[in-house]
């Protein structure tokens, strides 16, 4: 959905309550009446039935033309102009053929109810139009900016436009040659055509083809001056001014259809009976204005295209043929005649103006627009087919080569996979489980218990040696234990005690062996106290062992992750992508937004001009769009009716940009 939808919701409503209001709600004859309360029985008088058949053609018309009535607020134009032809309002039923004026009051009101709502569809199909077609020009202004910003890509502008260039060339040099052949032959009427023979007739076409060339390279003698480079930046100058002009005349189109068309008294949209039925013709007033509405939808599709004229001049252009219009606007027929008049009015519009209107801005923006795919694309595509046997060679030469790249890469990537994810999960697993065969350890269990006892039997022994040879008596089970609990302890005082009276006299020491054995058992101790270590370090490793499980599998994790991500974000799944896309385009459109409107010259009232509105709304259906699919349901309630205060365009710029302000940092966790 977009403005243009509210806006046809709007107006339709403000109908239906006009219609609510009118003085004539219902026949007056019973023939009517019946035909107003749906009742299929017909009179015998043939003027009757057919003005019975007549009310409810009108009715069933209307009611496919309500919003209202349809989950398609607008009609699509052939459907709408299908409706119109059915409503059959230039083949009315004349006035007379009505038992009384109130039925002929009633007809003529579903006549007007009709003509208004087809006009209020053909107000959503022309703005529509005008939005479909004045967004996209922006695209193109943007890439005539990107190649006048840059030498090279101007230069491969010239690149990509050379064939272009020479074909216009040589369609010119053969035209003129052409020509002037044709008046050489007009010339020379005395002389016969057979006269000269096929090959002379090449040489002098040939002859005439190199003086044209040489009048046009005089004729372009200030042209060629200039260099291609410089000629094709003039040409993306012309191009890019061109297509600003189309899009500020569709904008101010766009602007004058939202600010001056079917806008009807304010105070009459809550009121759905009016308090003082006297004043009828205030009540009707809005017929005029349907009426004017048609007759500037149609001179605005005849001269939004007409890029010799300004702005200024364009809406100069558009009021006066509007109040000029003797047909609509100043028609002394009839009232009876105008639903028909309007009727015909809005066929012509929908049959010729809208296709042509159409036409001509397709053709002119393929005139002034960016290159198409062809053009764009022919230079590397010609490199590519010139280059393709080569690279083709290439291949065959290296397919062995290329083959076993290919071979090796599926086997690393297989390797990679088993012993840097599917090993490390099997661990952590195992560690999880307690699995004997995954615990981590530097030295084996029985390690420890092997060099303490050792250990223990070497100082006892030394202890037995040391106390039968100094002290001549044998150590008992007493001392025995006590020396036991002291080696558990780590303590070797005997040993110690020993290898510190030894050392006085050394070489009897070494010579009965006391002073050598100590130093072994003392070796023995330092080996047990660095397995002592090690079992410490050991019981840390195993109270982090899946710690360091994880830690095993976090390279291969990460690789995995990062190469999915690209393939996913390279391939498919791009909505991620898409979003961050639509988010940047929104604050885009919001800085577009603020510059309109800090660039704006607000009139005496302070709002801003048709053009400037009209750029305005189709940056606010931009955003519309794109805020759709970025911001969650609640939330995006909440911003469209922040988008409704932003085009109110009677509130003033001052509180435009007040609430561009407030986009901004309400909806900030959502756009940044």
């Amino acid at each position: 959905m977009s403005f243009v939808v509210d806006q046809v919701r709007r107006i339709d409503a403000q109908l239906d309550r006009f219609q609510l209001s009118s003085p004539v709600t219902a026949p007056a004859s019973p023939i009517l009446r019946s035909a107003s309360d749906d009742s299929h029985a017909l009179p015998s008088d043939g003027n009757q039935a057919r003005s019975l058949a007549r009310i409810n053609e009108l009715q069933t018309v209307i009611k496919s033309l309500s919003t209202a009535s349809s989950s398609q607020p607008l009609l699509k134009s052939t459907e709408l102009e299908r409706l119109i032809e059915q409503g059959a309002l230039a083949r009315g039923i004349p006035i007379e053929d009505y038992q009384d004026e109130g039925g002929a009051a009633y007809k003529r009101g579903l006549e007007w109810l009709l003509v208004s709502k087809a006009t209020t569809q053909t107000y959503g199909i022309i703005l529509n139009t005008l939005l479909e077609q004045t967004i996209p020009l922006s695209d193109d202004i943007w890439y005539w900016d990107e190649v006048l910003g840059s030498y090279a890509y101007s230069g491969l502008y010239t690149i990509q436009t050379s064939p272009l260039r020479f074909w216009n060339w040589s369609k010119d040099v053969y035209g003129d040659a052409r020509s002037r052949l044709d008046s050489l032959r007009i010339n020379s009427v005395e002389e016969r055509p057979d006269s000269k023979s096929l090959s002379d007739r090449w040489r002098q076409f040939y002859g005439l083809v190199k003086d044209s060339i040489r009048d046009r390279s005089i004729a372009d003698m200030r042209l060629n001056a200039m260099s291609p480079l410089t000629l094709s930046r003039a040409e993306v100058r012309h191009k890019q001014k061109h297509l600003k002009r189309l899009r500020e005349l569709s904008a101010s189109g766009l602007g004058v259809l939202m600010d001056e068309a079917l806008t009807f008294d304010p105070d009459e949209e809550d009121s759905v009976t009016p308090k003082d039925r006297s004043d009828i013709s205030d009540k009707e007033e809005w017929k005029n204005i349907v009426a004017k509405s048609v007759a500037l939808m149609e001179t605005v599709l005849r001269n939004v295209t007409t890029l010799e004229t300004g702005v200024s001049e364009f809406e100069d252009t558009v009021f006066t043929n509007v109040e000029e219009d003797p047909e609509i606007v100043h028609s002394e027929e009839e009232t009876s005649s105008r639903p028909a008049i309007l009727a015909t009015k809005l066929q012509h519009i929908l049959a010729v103006h809208l296709p042509g209107h159409v036409a001509a801005t397709k053709n002119l923006s393929r005139q002034y627009g960016r290159p198409s795919v062809l053009t764009r694309y022919w230079f590397p595509t010609t490199i590519l087919f010139l280059s393709s046997s080569t690279v083709l060679r290439i291949f065959f030469n290296r397919r062995a080569e290329i083959l076993t790249w290919v071979q090796e890469l599926g086997a690393t990537i297989k390797d990679f996979w088993y012993n840097w994810v599917v090993q490390p999960i099997k661990k952590i697993v195992g560690t999880i489980r307690h699995n004997k065969d995954s615990e981590i350890a530097i030295m084996s269990k029985q390690s420890l218990q092997g060099d303490r006892a050792s250990l223990e039997r070497m100082v006892i022994d030394f202890a037995r040696d040391d106390s039968s040879s100094s002290e001549g008596h044998t150590l008992g089970e007493a001392e025995i234990a006590e020396v036991r609990a002291k080696v558990w302890e780590g303590d070797l005082t005997p040993v110690l005690k020993a290898y510190e009276r030894d050392l006085r006299k050394p070489l009897w020491g070494t010579v009965r062996g006391d002073l050598i054995r100590a130093l072994l058992i003392q070796i023995q101790k330092t080996k047990v106290d660095v397995e002592v270590a090690i079992g410490g370090i050991d019981s840390l490793l195993k109270s982090q062992e899946l710690v360091f499980g994880f830690v095993g599998l976090t390279p291969g994790v990460l690789v995995c992750l990062g190469t999915f991500r690209w393939l996913s974000g390279a391939f498919g799944g791009r909505k991620g992508k898409s979003k961050g896309k639509k988010q940047g385009r929104m604050i885009r459109v919001l800085r577009n937004i603020d510059r309109i409107l800090t660039a704006a010259t607000p009139s005496n009232n302070g709002m801003l001009s048709y053009k400037e509105h009209g750029l305005l709304l189709c940056e606010v259906h931009v955003l519309r769009q794109n805020g759709q699919q970025v911001l969650p349901g609640e939330i995006n309630r909440e911003f469209l009716e922040e988008i409704n205060d932003l085009v109110d365009f009677r509130t003033g710029v001052e509180r435009q940009v007040r609430v561009v302000d407030r986009i901004r940092w309400a909806y900030s966790k959502w756009l940044y």
